[in-house]
């Protein structure tokens, strides 16, 4: 099932005639629909077939695999500029003509201009021929306006569509890239950076395309016009033009700091999306430590230094708008000054030529041309950026799958592998086995040994630096810390598979799945999140066991599934799952159950990297070695060993090869009939609806500023519009004055005419200066207001996000959040502030033209009018349909940057299964629907643009000939500002009304980035009653009537609890996976607000805040979560410790060696979630943190469940003695972690059933705890009592010494 709308509507498009599609009726219905009701995800159109993902990534890809075979022949570095341009060049070429064309009827328009000023100018009402020449240059300016309109909306669509082509098949190529990353690459790059190259980088093909043609169509008409100015005034045309060649100049160099500062700019913001990935990732744990104030500070470091880059290239952006604003005006400044002193005559006619000349370079030079300077440098990073991640290693396929005489074998020999190239310790050293179907090899060792490593070497993730593997047949793995994808719990299991009932009833069965799936509300269809909620991580890991079995592979790969789920569980795993479904295959199981290893056809005991003994349980017991000695400490660990998996936090599960289960005659695979598509559902959020509320914009831009500057602004923008508009009038009169001269009704000579000329020239100089200062202190300020409520919102949204319940995080997947932070952000640094300057500046220009005009000639008014209204009702039209477009724009993004997080933490199973093929599909399926939306967003905005202009064609075509047939009442003056008025207003009417409906679109991210800024929180941090400092001095816990549950409609996880725990006291919980023992914490730390009264110390925990409550108690979770930066931030993030205290607490759980070991000790940079190292040592990092915080209450909940016996049960003896003062709660599933406790609690289906001291549970035989030790096998439970016994004894004797 793909993530698409159930029934595909194709595009009207294409079906469409010349005329529709020039004109874009054909998204008339939509326009229907958006105005009755909120648009849905189904009125989408289904994506072109020359746009589809898949099309379009493997065209790109081919070329620059191309690419990259002709650089590795040539010694050079591939070019992806190279690539990207034989892909595109041929139709991106031909729309360049457009440009061409459509530029070229804008320098024409002045021409025909003139030589109806002129004919007012000799005006005589006999000249009939003068008259009908007139009409027909009106006739000809109109027809140029029209074929300007249509040229200009067509180039800016299929520019705009080859940006998207671009964009969306650099995307194919990054996640395509990512499914095959090696394990060393995958240190060089995180999380962060893949969403920032998905999300921010790519955009910059959008926009580059668009201006890439006006780098030579700017300069080309520039030539152009020089010339036609040449041609009117002479040498003085030159002046003009020297400001314009300056300016450009200055912009090159401008673009130049804008690539330096957007690279800058980039590393910093991977950093915090990183950051935040991470934040999300672990926020139970940062949770249950009170460190939100930590990352909140961490994260908003990160973001001021990235806003103080970002307010840099805003200047220079808002320098470039400035100028686009004031260039023409100084140019024609210099031009008639230069021309007065020269002394040089002019008629009226030749000035508003001039005029409207240096308009006509107004868009194309001084708005698009900088544009394409700013957006060509800023894409040149990216493409950079892009390239360094698809020249990263990628991972080789080094084994065939099936053997050719079908026989299935796993065979090692002599075997060495390191993942660091330049370590001289290899990871796996001189290794030598071999697995025939039907034997089990069980692989055993202490933390560190290298056991996952070798399963990595198996699924070709870790390749050899000498020796040989062959692994022959189809795998499947199952990986140390469980994988799911967002999906339902079925399709998690079959996993692309076809649904068989019976054999899937007997997976689930062998899985002890049956009771799990029973107390889900919807069985195996309930929902799974992101990260795997509603399941305990003990379900999580059967699913991840069912989905292998279900493959119904020749090879298994097993890691440690056993350590996450209790003692019963694990037995039943054992016998009916490993033993018994998987009896023919080839198996190999890493684990730390030691009981289990009688029944392993042989045993590998793995000790640093090398192997210590290889034989069968038998062997061992003849030549008396003890198996619990070999993992005695001593040298051991002289060098950890990492385990690489993902670039994100949980290491990986499995997909599998679809091929036929064996093959069968003819070697044709009936792969068409086993397969299907793999289910992954991620529900699109909700988006608001109805226009965007002046509320919005009151936050937005009050977060950037005081209203005192606010206001200051708006004055200024007045005053800017105000010089602007009085240059245009001054210039009326002097071009009457002008004439006069010209004609010989006054002479130069006159003193007063020399007077009023000094005059005139004296104010138009002061006009021009003040237009330019008022542009410029408009244009930085608008840009300060807006980048600093950016980082307002950013922040405001980081600590609410941090102040919501943890329920919040499980609910949201981490694609949704993320897009919020990158995208969405990334549009209120960028964008926004760049459109509502544009806005602005439009729609003052706008009213002050109009102004002008009716000010000149007041019968104006009678056609603009109508127009006004004209363009209001079709602004408002179009903004029902535009802006729910926008918003199914945003909300199809997010399962995008989902689908990429769920796919890089399931990597090595993605792989191991083959089913990289359906994952790009699944992307392509993801990236099309957000195309469908963003395809339309560029239609709709080019329906309204064309409408827009072309009742602009109209509205010129009545003042042209209205001017001509009252040529007798009206003066020079009048008629030339009113025409060259009317010229200018065409672009900027409907750029003004464009660019208010693009600021509302934009104003969605503004939107939903506030909606992130109210949520729910949890209790306040703290609250003005503070417990004593000291408190809890006994660590006494009272439950009374608790009942819990995660959210208010979900079912109850613990029952009317009423049980006490005495102070320094130790405990042990234990049950079922999924009894609800992982529930008694949450209730503790109130991550869920729990009825029923809980206290320490006689304080109720709602008495307190959260943060007093929480960070006094000391919590080590199953599920270890490291963050990116040196050992010892992650053991200490608030550096209250001192070095020496942190080697204690690293000796206290036997890490000391492994980490003296490391080049840097304890300041070596950990890479993102702690990758270099492996689970069992990130399980033993978070167990230090915890020990380190010295409080009166210590919870482990399993802290231990990934690390060997051995080294546990000396942890579990440091703390119970090391804590002896102190209350200490152990949650676990090995029962010889809880063999020191005094007290044991058994939990079943969310309720206490049994309460009393270990040594008397032991004795009873009905009691459920003995029965969960007879589990264990006769000698296993026969010398689990003995133990216990003398456990008991010591501690009788213990206290009647005392």
């Amino acid at each position: 099932m793909l993530p698409v709308s159930a029934e595909v509507k194709t595009s009207p498009v294409q079906k469409a005639n010349f005329c529709s599609r020039l004109f874009v009726w054909w998204l008339n219905p939509l326009f229907k629909i958006g105005h009755k009701r909120k648009l849905e995800p189904d009125d989408m159109y289904s994506v072109l077939p020359e746009d589809c993902s898949q099309h379009l990534g493997e065209e790109l890809q081919g070329y620059w695999d191309q690419e990259v075979k002709r650089a590795q022949k040539d010694a050079q570095e591939p070019s992806l500029v190279k690539a990207i341009i034989k892909c595109y060049w041929k139709s991106y070429l031909i729309w360049g003509m457009f440009t061409f064309l459509e530029e070229g009827t804008r320098v024409v328009q002045p021409i025909f201009l003139g030589k109806m000023i002129s004919y007012v100018e000799n005006y005589d009402p006999n000249d009939s021929a003068a008259l009908h020449e007139a009409y027909g240059y009106a006739a000809a300016l109109s027809a140029c306006v029209l074929v300007w309109a249509v040229l200009h909306h067509l180039y800016f669509y299929h520019m705009q569509r080859v940006g998207m082509r671009l964009r969306v098949a650099v995307c194919h190529m990054i996640y395509r890239k990512a499914l095959r990353l090696s394990s060393s690459a995958m240190g060089k790059t995180t999380t962060g950076q893949i969403v920032n190259l998905l999300s921010n980088d790519v955009s910059r093909f959008d926009q580059v395309t668009m201006f890439l043609h006006y780098l030579w169509v700017g300069p080309l008409q520039a030539i152009a016009v020089t010339v036609l100015l040449w041609m009117e005034i002479g040498i003085s045309c030159l002046a003009g033009m020297a400001v314009l060649i300056i300016l450009l100049l200055l912009q090159s160099c401008f673009g130049k700091l804008f690539s330096s500062l957007r690279s800058k700019t980039t590393a910093l913001t991977d950093k915090r999306i990183r950051t935040m990935s991470e934040v999300i990732t672990g926020i139970r744990t940062i949770k249950m430590n009170a460190w939100e104030k930590l990352f909140i500070d961490h994260i908003t470091r990160l973001r001021s230094k990235e806003i103080s880059k970002i307010l840099k290239s805003s200047y220079l952006r808002g320098m470039n708008l400035a100028s686009f604003f004031t260039v023409s005006k100084i140019m024609i400044f210099f031009t008639f000054i230069t021309n007065e002193l020269l002394d040089n005559l002019i008629s009226a006619s030749q000035v508003f030529v001039v005029v409207m000349l240096f308009e006509a370079l107004r868009f194309s030079s001084t708005l698009y041309f900088p544009m394409a300077i700013e957006k060509v440098s800023e894409a040149i990073v990216s493409i950079q950026r892009i390239k360094n991640f698809l020249l990263l290693d990628e991972i080789t396929q080094c084994y065939p799958l099936l053997p050719s005489d079908g026989k299935t074998i796993v065979d090692v020999q002599a075997f060495t592998a390191s993942w660091e190239k330049a370590s001289e310790n290899p990871t796996l050293q001189g290794l030598s086995f071999t697995v025939r179907p039907g034997e089990l090899l069980a692989v055993v060792g202490p933390v560190g040994a290298g056991k996952s490593s070798l399963l990595n070497a198996l699924l070709g993730e870790l390749p050899p630096s000498q020796g040989q593997v062959s692994v022959h047949g189809r795998i499947a793995y199952v990986s140390q810390q469980p994988w799911v994808f967002p999906g339902t719990v079925k399709s998690n299991i079959l996993f692309g598979k076809k649904y068989k009932e019976d054999r899937y009833e007997e997976v689930i069965r062998a899985c002890a799945l049956e009771e799990d799936l029973q107390l889900l509300e919807e069985g195996d269809l309930t929902e799974i999140g992101e990260r795997g909620t509603p399941l305990s991580e003990g379900q999580k890991a059967r699913v991840s066991l069912a989905r292998a079995v279900y493959q119904d592979a020749d090879i298994y790969l097993l890691d440690d599934p056993l350590s996450a789920v209790d003692a019963g569980v694990s037995r039943h795993l054992f016998e009916q799952c490993v033993h018994q479904a998987l009896k023919e295959k080839i198996t190999i199981l890493v684990t730390h159950q030691l009981q289990h290893l009688k029944d392993a056809s042989q045993i590998l005991i793995l000790k640093d990297g090398k192997m210590v003994e290889r034989g069968t349980y038998s062997q061992y017991l003849k030549s008396g070695v003890d198996i619990f000695s070999l993992f005695e400490k001593g040298n051991e660990q002289s060098e950890p060993s990492p385990v690489p998996g993902t670039p994100t936090v949980i290491s990986e599960s499995l997909v599998q090869s679809l091929q036929s289960p064996r093959p069968s005659l003819k070697g044709a695979a009936p792969e068409d009939q086993e397969s299907e598509n793999i289910g992954v559902t991620l529900p699109l959020e909700d988006h608001l609806e109805g226009k965007v509320g002046f509320k919005t914009y009151k936050n937005y831009f009050t977060g950037g500023a005081a209203w005192l500057v606010i206001i200051f602004l708006i004055l200024v923008n007045i005053a800017a519009q105000v010089a602007y508009v009085l240059q245009d009038w001054w210039l009326a009169f002097w071009a009457n004055l002008q004439s006069d001269l010209y004609s010989g009704a006054l002479v130069k000579e006159n003193e007063a005419v020399v007077f009023i000329l000094n005059w005139y020239l004296g104010v138009y100089s002061g006009l021009t200066v003040s237009t330019i200062l008022f542009g410029i202190t408009k244009s930085l300020l608008i840009f300060y207001i807006l980048v600093n409520s950016s980082q307002t919102l950013h922040n405001k949204m980081l600590e609410t996000i941090l102040r919501a319940p943890v329920l919040f995080f499980h609910r949201n997947p981490i694609g949704r959040m993320l897009n919020r932070f990158s995208k969405d952000i990334g549009h209120m640094d960028d964008l926004l502030p760049l459109i509502f300057q544009d806005f602005i500046q439009a729609f003052l220009l706008v009213i002050g033209v109009v102004g002008v005009m009716v000010a000149a000639v007041p019968w104006i008014a009678i056609s603009v009018i109508p127009l006004g209204i004209i363009f209001f009702f079709l602004r408002r039209y179009f903004l029902e349909t535009s802006r729910d477009v926008k918003r199914l724009e945003c909300t199809t993004r997010s399962p995008v940057f989902s689908h990429l997080a769920s796919s890089l933490r399931g990597l090595l199973t993605i792989r191991a299964y083959k089913a990289e093929q359906k994952f790009q599909e699944l992307f392509d399926a993801h990236q099309d629907l957000h195309s469908e939306a963003w395809f339309l967003l560029l239609t709709t905005s080019r329906w309204l643009a064309v409408y827009l202009d072309v009742t602009c064609a109209i509205f010129i075509t009545l003042v042209a000939f209205g001017a001509l047939i009252l040529a007798e009442t009206l003066n020079l003056g009048q008629v030339g500002l009113v025409l060259s008025l009317t010229l200018t207003l065409t672009g900027m009417f409907q750029l003004c009304v464009r660019q208010s409906a693009e600021v509302e679109n934009m104003m969605i991210s503004v939107e939903r980035g506030i909606e992130y800024t109210d949520l729910e929180k949890e209790a306040p941090w703290e609250l003005e009653y503070r417990p004593p400092p000291l408190w809890p001095t006994n660590g006494r816990i009272f439950f009374s009537g608790v009942n819990f549950r995660y959210n208010s409609d979900s079912p109850l996880v613990l029952r009317n609890l009423i049980t006490s725990i005495f102070s320094r006291q130790t405990y042990g919980i234990v049950g079922r996976t999924g009894a609800g023992k992982s529930s008694i914490i949450a209730a503790l730390f109130r991550l869920s607000e729990a009825e029923g009264g809980i206290s320490i110390d006689d304080i109720l925990t709602t008495s307190i805040g959260l943060h007093d409550l929480r960070k006094k108690m000391s919590v080590a979770l199953q599920e270890p979560v490291l963050f990116t930066g040196t050992m010892r931030e992650n053991l200490d993030p608030f550096n209250e410790h001192t070095d020496n205290e942190l080697w204690n607490a690293l000796e206290e759980v036997q890490l000391k060696e492994s980490v003296k070991s490391l080049p840097a000790k304890m300041n070596t940079e950990l890479a993102e979630s702690g990758l270099n190292m492996s689970v069992g040592q990130k399980q033993l990092v978070c167990l230090a943190r915890t020990i380190l915080r010295k409080n009166q209450i210590l919870i482990l909940d399993k802290a231990t469940s990934y690390v060997d016996p051995r080294t546990d049960e000396f942890i579990q003896k440091r703390i119970h003695e090391r804590f002896a003062q102190c209350t200490v709660l152990t949650i676990a599933h090995r029962l010889s972690n809880i063999i020191d406790c005094k007290w044991i609690m058994v939990w079943d289906s969310g309720t206490q059933k049994e309460h009393s001291q270990l040594h008397y549970l032991l004795q009873d035989r009905n009691s459920l705890f003995y029965k969960m030790v007879q589990q264990l096998g006769e000698a296993e439970a026969a010398v689990y009592t003995k133990r216990a016994k003398e456990v008991y004894f010591k501690r009788v004797t213990r206290y009647l010494s005392q």
